[in-house]
C-alpha cells in the first residue's frame, strides 16, 4: 500500500534531498537533445545547495515539498514580486497582467514514478495557495518548453492558457518556452 503523499513548506534540512530531487527531475522536462553538459551546469549553477538556502530565506520564495514515507518526490517553487524575465513581461503586459507584481510558478518537479498520480497537481495548487496566503491572490505565470506537450497539457488542466512564448536558458543553451498564464 503506498502511503498518503504529503506536502508542506520546504525546511532547511531539505536542502540536500532536494538538490538530488533536482537532479533527478529536471532532465526529464529538457527536451531531447538539450546537452548534458548544459544540464549539468545548469543543475550546479541554477539548482545548487546556494540556490535552495537562498529560496528558503527569501521572504517573496514560497517553496513546497511533497514527500511519501519521508521521502520528498517533488517540490514547487513560486517567487512574488515584480517579473524579472525580459521575454516573459511582453506577453504578460500584452494580457494585461501588471508585471510589477505577479506570481511565477517557477519551479515544479516531481519524480517520474510519481508522474500521473495526482501529486503534481496537488502540490501546484499548494503552492499557489501558500504564495497568496502570503502575498495576496495575483495571476500566476510559468515558462515550459514548448516542445513540452505533456507538461503543457498538465498546466492546462490546471487552468493555464499559453499567452505566448520565451527563450530560456539552461547552463548556456537556448531553447524555446511557451509562456502560460493562470488569473488571480
Amino acid at each position: 500500500m503506498t502511503s498518503p503523499l504529503t506536502v508542506r513548506a520546504a525546511a532547511r534540512a531539505d536542502v540536500h534531498a532536494l538538490v538530488r530531487l533536482a537532479a533527478d527531475t529536471f532532465p526529464l522536462a529538457c527536451p531531447p537533445g538539450t546537452d548534458p553538459a548544459a544540464i549539468a551546469a545548469h543543475l550546479r549553477d541554477a539548482l545548487g545547495p546556494a540556490a535552495f538556502e537562498a529560496w528558503l530565506g527569501d521572504d517573496a520564495a514560497t517553496l513546497m515539498v511533497a514527500a511519501r514515507d519521508d521521502a520528498l518526490v517533488g517540490y514547487a517553487l513560486v517567487l512574488t514580486g515584480e517579473c524579472g524575465d525580459e521575454d516573459a513581461s511582453g506577453p504578460l503586459s500584452s494580457a494585461g497582467v501588471d508585471t510589477a507584481r505577479v506570481h511565477e510558478l517557477s519551479k515544479i518537479y516531481v519524480r517520474a514514478s510519481t508522474q500521473g498520480t495526482g501529486a503534481a497537481g496537488a502540490l501546484l495548487e499548494a503552492a499557489v495557495a501558500a504564495a497568496s496566503s502570503t502575498h495576496g491572490d495575483l495571476p500566476v505565470w510559468l515558462g515550459t518548453n514548448e516542445a513540452n506537450a505533456r507538461a503543457q497539457a498538465f498546466y492546462a488542466r490546471h487552468g493555464f492558457a499559453v499567452i505566448g512564448g520565451r527563450t530560456y536558458r539552461v547552463g548556456g543553451q537556448e531553447h524555446a518556452d511557451v509562456v502560460m498564464l493562470r488569473a488571480a
